[in-house]
């Protein structure tokens, strides 16, 4: 298990006796709360921050008879694409060594990988479940919001996050989700709708008569190896009797700005609660006696660069004389990039894209250049600015031995058509 550094605390948690996952071993990101296991979040702000309480889809997993095999590894308070970015240290990619696994789930999706469990949970805020599975050759489902519970979850973005599942094959993804999945009281932007639904049952990979949108411009700037890939899995799935024709989507132009803004301007708010009161590691102006000064050490020790770059840059969008130039437009953009995907999946069953229009980076090329690893979440962040589901199944490798992954969106709620588009290449 260490080998990858997939782990931050390797500690089982057992299940019911009894269940549909009761021969099964699955991994929980970091930021998922587990009643006497620490969840650090990946921060030395929260390093041995113990939760008194489960979170919802933790006590669902122990009525499934699933054994929990530990808490993975992510970028800190999930704020990153390649799991570089963890107060624990980076993870290995078991599927392309020396690269990263993507993120900020890359710990969930590591350990799948490396077969040190059978499935996982990861977050997604704007690819986090996605880009890892891409990454590492696996399965990862973005929910449609309002499908898992989010109570128990340490959210970056509340409006934008979702937990969902990373498994080798889209049946055993689809079976995590059938279990997860569903209404919550304690959870008020849980929906009844797909409460009935049986994603496993929907992988059949059945696609004769399926209509699929090919954005075109989640092509535009993809590398070249990528794009093959991408249209050898179209090819598959033509062959086996589906269609396709290409879409426009306009305003995915401004996609990947109108995310960041409300991501970070979200975070800003959700972080502002680590204040050394209640968390944090001890520093030596705890005791000088301003509280000001106090506050400031404490985040200052407790926070990585990447968590206090985007706290500072939505704490900007949010202040005086800024918020309407900048957070209020980006809703608008969002609304936007809603209104494009609705009007397109009228036309479609799904839409089909590359997961990630790169191949998994070489380890430490990113971190010197935020700005490159924000650029690449442009094919993953417009699905959860329009809150839609998406899976991202294997679609082979480069010539030089990176997996690329080709994602598939569908309506809202329609997490059936992704799993049975999926199923037929994975």
């Amino acid at each position: 298990m260490s080998e990858y550094n997939g782990y931050i605390t390797a500690e089982p948690i057992a299940g019911a006796e009894a269940g549909p996952l009761a021969s099964e071993r699955v991994a929980v990101k970091d930021n998922i709360s587990t009643a006497g296991v620490r969840t650090t979040c990946g921060s030395a702000m929260l390093e041995s921050y113990v939760p008194p309480y489960d979170a919802t889809v933790i006590e669902r997993l122990n009525e499934a008879g699933a054994t929990i095999t530990g808490k993975t590894n992510m970028d800190e308070f999930g704020m990153g694409t390649t799991t570089e970015t963890s107060a624990f240290g980076p993870v290995e990619n078991p599927a392309a060594l020396g690269r990263v696994p993507g993120g900020s789930s890359g710990g969930s999706a590591a350990v799948v990988a490396a077969g040190d469990a059978d499935m996982a949970l990861g977050t997604d805020t704007g690819g986090s479940v996605r880009c890892p599975a891409a990454f590492c050759g696996v399965v990862g489902i973005k929910p449609t919001y309002g499908l898992v519970s989010r109570h128990g979850l340490v959210a970056y973005a509340n409006s934008l996050e979702q937990i969902g599942p990373i498994a080798p094959a889209v049946e055993d993804a689809a079976r995590l989700l059938d279990v997860i999945a569903g209404p919550d009281e304690r959870d008020a932007t849980t929906r009844e709708a797909g409460a009935e639904s049986a994603y496993a049952a929907a992988a059949d990979g059945d696609v004769a008569g399926t209509e699929i949108g090919v954005p075109t411009q989640l092509l535009e700037g993809a590398d070249e190896a990528v794009v093959e890939r991408f249209w050898a899995a179209i090819d598959e799935l033509e062959a086996q009797g589906a269609d396709y024709h290409e879409v426009e989507l306009p305003s995915l132009e401004h996609a990947v700005e109108a995310y960041y803004m409300i991501a970070m301007s979200e975070a800003s708010s959700n972080l502002a609660r680590f204040d050394g009161v209640r968390y944090g590691p001890a520093t030596e102006s705890d005791s000088e006696g301003d509280w000001n000064d106090a506050f400031a050490a404490v985040r200052e020790a407790g926070f990585g660069e990447e968590v206090k770059r985007r706290i500072l840059l939505g704490t900007y969008a949010l202040s005086a004389g800024y918020q309407d130039k900048y957070y209020r437009k980006a809703q608008d953009a969002r609304a936007w990039v809603k209104r494009d995907f609705d009007e397109a999946l009228k036309e479609a069953d799904v839409l089909a894209s590359p997961t990630m229009p790169v191949p998994p980076f070489e380890r430490g090329e990113s971190l010197s250049d935020p700005l490159t690893m924000y650029l690449a979440d442009a094919n993953t962040v417009p699905v959860n600015l329009a809150n839609l589901p998406a899976i991202s199944v294997p679609a082979g490798e480069t010539d030089a031995g990176a997996p690329v992954g080709i994602q598939f969106i569908g309506p809202a709620f329609g997490e059936e058509q992704i799993v049975r588009v999926g199923s037929a290449l994975a």
